[in-house]
């Protein structure tokens, strides 16, 4: 694909829409790959929940009950396609885990499924087998995506953002309570949604949720040439609503000698241990700007916080040579810290992931994980500079919040 033939990045597109807009917060769900158990469980109650699209059930396959759903759906009035293409511009409201509120406005619209090569969408996220089968899985069924992925466009000048700001001064076409805020959408089309759609792929968009689906749209691309696109929310970086959460460790496995580990790490870490659990968070970001520091609670809730010694030599250490990723606080520590204490937890221990301070403390002070880690987030900017320098995270380096609800718009590509 030359430049001469390329498609634009961003364009408006033919969408799908639950027609009851008036009770659309019980139609939509997060992202299939936050859903747990439960949660998929509640939001099945209701048979039009866009989790019987996203997260199929059905014997003997899944996808193709998933299929056999949405061409139900259709027949029935439940989604209505848009008269013409259209972007969809989206204000979720929600609380920091500060409890502060704030507000995050973007747009979705259709994005040019290409390869990363182009460099016109970059990521940052090493992707897995596994994941991109079971979304191939459903795509080739269903012939339709109803999740958008989370990019993020750097609009240096402000004019996307000041564009999406002048729609979301009118009354909203729909508004929706969800269990994480609200959320308030406009549809835009005509001469408005081709201006937003070329102030939005000026620059290279990066990728900051969706990483496996982006890959399984490019590949199915390849097997049905109408999937040239794919939804995705495209979020101005200077935005106030752009929030970035750490994701925290958990290490699950046998017990740990509290006071072994202290001994070893003490070789690398200056150690203050904190008289209660619920100092972590201030704690870290008191040393978030002395270097690389997190909290490690141990079993009874003992909570240490912890300081990277200066010139700590870790090249050796490091999984990458590269410079940008080594210098992630998240890097040095799954190598220095997590990694030695999995070792120390015994053959079968494993790494968890949480983004919920809560549920780390409550899972070393219930004794289900040998230990967790609280730590801080990675700065945006350096999410940007590993993928300019077109480098991977480690797993698990960011959370951003709040997830792209599931079903805002969906894309039929039959049509």
């Amino acid at each position: 694909m030359n430049g001469a033939t390329r498609l634009p990045l961003v364009a408006p597109f033919v969408g799908e829409r639950f027609a009851a807009v008036d009770r659309l917060g019980a139609l939509l769900a997060p992202p299939y790959d936050v859903i747990t158990p439960p949660q998929r469980t509640t939001l099945a109650c209701n048979p039009e929940n866009i989790v019987h699209l996203i997260l199929p059930r059905g014997e003997p396959n899944p996808y193709t009950a998933a299929a056999r759903t949405l061409a139900q759906w259709r027949d029935r009035g439940v989604v209505l396609p848009d008269e013409r293409p259209a972007l969809t511009v989206v204000q979720q409201t929600f609380a920091n885990p500060d409890g502060r509120e704030r507000v995050r406005t973007g747009l979705i619209g259709g994005i040019a499924a290409e390869a990363f090569a182009l460099g016109r969408v970059k990521p940052h996220e090493r992707t897995h087998a596994g994941p991109k089968e079971d979304r191939l899985a459903l795509a080739r069924a269903t012939r339709a995506m109803f999740e958008a992925l989370l990019l993020f466009a750097r609009d240096q000048s402000g004019a996307l953002q000041g564009l999406l700001h002048s729609v979301a001064e009118r009354e909203p076409d729909a508004r929706a309570e969800l269990d994480d805020g609200t959320l308030a959408l406009w549809k835009v089309d005509g001469r408005l949604s081709e201006k937003i759609s070329m102030s939005a792929g000026q620059g290279s968009l990066y990728i900051g949720d969706g990483h496996h689906r982006y890959e399984t749209a490019i590949q199915y691309r390849v097997e049905n040439p109408k999937a040239a696109r794919f939804p995705a929310l495209i979020v101005p970086l200077n935005d106030p609503g752009v929030t970035v959460l750490p994701t925290h460790r958990l290490i699950f496995g046998g017990p740990l000698d509290s006071e072994k580990v202290v001994s070893d790490i003490r070789k690398r870490f200056q150690i203050r241990e904190l008289s209660n659990v619920h100092e972590g968070e201030q704690e870290l970001a008191l040393l978030e700007e002395r270097g690389t520091a997190c909290v490690l609670l141990l079993p009874g809730l003992r909570a240490l916080a912890l300081l990277l010694k200066p010139r700590q030599h870790l090249d050796q250490l490091l999984a990458t040579t590269d410079a940008v990723v080594g210098a992630l606080d998240v890097a040095r520590l799954d190598q220095v810290l997590v990694a030695p204490l999995v070792a120390a937890a015994g053959p079968s221990a494993r790494v968890g992931y949480s983004a919920r301070v809560q549920e780390v403390v409550t899972q070393v002070a219930e004794g289900t994980a040998s230990a967790g880690l609280l730590l801080n987030p990675t700065k945006l900017a350096q999410v940007l500079a590993v993928a300019d320098a077109g480098q991977t995270m480690p797993q698990k380096s960011t959370y951003f919040m709040p997830k792209v609800p599931s079903g805002i718009v969906g894309m039929d590509y039959d049509k």
